[in-house]
């Protein structure tokens, strides 16, 4: 999706409807206006306030970023700003105590196009002995952990973990749009097995969800991982950050975590 000045609001308007595949008339309803009213704010008919645009952006879910691109798109500044980590205060404080409260077990944040934002020491178990062009800044997490010179030729269930990849950035590409999402999805869908890896299901530990199965110096260790995103968010940085946190998959993964120490910190690329 192109978002800029130059696309008329009422077709991004439209785009987005379309994208969460809503109908004219529910929208309409659920915005509180007339199906009329947003026919002709699509056709450009009507040009819709900044009021209007934040009610159907809230309906249609449209990301921080995109609904500032439809304010510019109705003659309007954005409406929410753009601060790098570093001068989010206390949101960049709320960061660094997950990621350092997360320890002895990985965690890391991401950004929408997957660029390391920051993560704590026990991410070395994923990030060590990847080739160093790779953990160039700003690293994306999806390609230093999928490359063939990666972490790739670590992960024992590959192919099922790439598969569980793509699928999430599918979702994350139709949820978003976020520029550069596609380039990154066709890249890693294109990286091969390396040798020696498992492509079969894993059916080991439970059937709940998938782990990733990475061979290390302390022998195979597996994880599950959950993502916390940050409710409210009034910012196009904050709004975008992701969380993730690896928890061991089994009592061997928990034991080696242990063994890594108390002596922890969080860094920042």
């Amino acid at each position: 999706m192109t978002m800029t000045a130059e696309v008329p609001v009422g077709e991004l308007v439209r785009r987005w409807r379309e994208r969460r595949r809503r109908s004219q008339l529910d929208v309409s309803i659920a915005a509180h206006l007339s199906a009329r009213h947003l026919s002709f704010i699509e056709t450009g008919r009507a040009r819709p306030s900044r009021e209007m645009i934040e009610r159907l952006c809230d309906e249609l879910d449209v990301p921080l970023r995109e609904r500032n691109a439809l304010h510019l798109a109705a003659g309007f500044a954005p409406a929410y700003r753009e601060r790098p980590l570093p001068d989010l205060g206390v949101a960049r404080s709320a960061v660094e105590t997950v990621l350092s409260g997360h320890e002895p077990n990985p965690a890391l944040a991401v950004n929408v196009r997957w660029e390391l934002l920051a993560a704590n020491r026990s991410m070395q178990l994923f990030l060590g002995d990847i080739a160093p062009e790779l953990l160039t800044p700003p690293v994306n997490v999806l390609r230093a952990t999928l490359h063939p010179d990666g972490l790739a030729p670590r992960i024992r269930n590959f192919t099922q973990w790439r598969d569980h990849a793509v699928r999430r950035v599918r979702r994350q590409l139709e949820r978003t749009a976020a520029e550069g999402l596609a380039d990154l999805l066709a890249e890693i869908e294109s990286y091969p097995a390396p040798a020696g890896t498992d492509d079969t299901v894993d059916t080991t530990a439970n059937d709940l969800v998938v782990p990733m199965r990475i061979a290390t110096d302390d022998g195979e260790l597996s994880f599950h991982y959950a993502l916390t995103v940050f409710g409210a968010a009034r910012d196009v940085t904050l709004d975008e950050i992701a969380i993730e946190t690896f928890f061991p998959a089994d009592d061997a993964t928990a034991a080696a975590l242990r063994a890594l120490g108390p002596d922890t910190e969080t860094a920042t690329p």
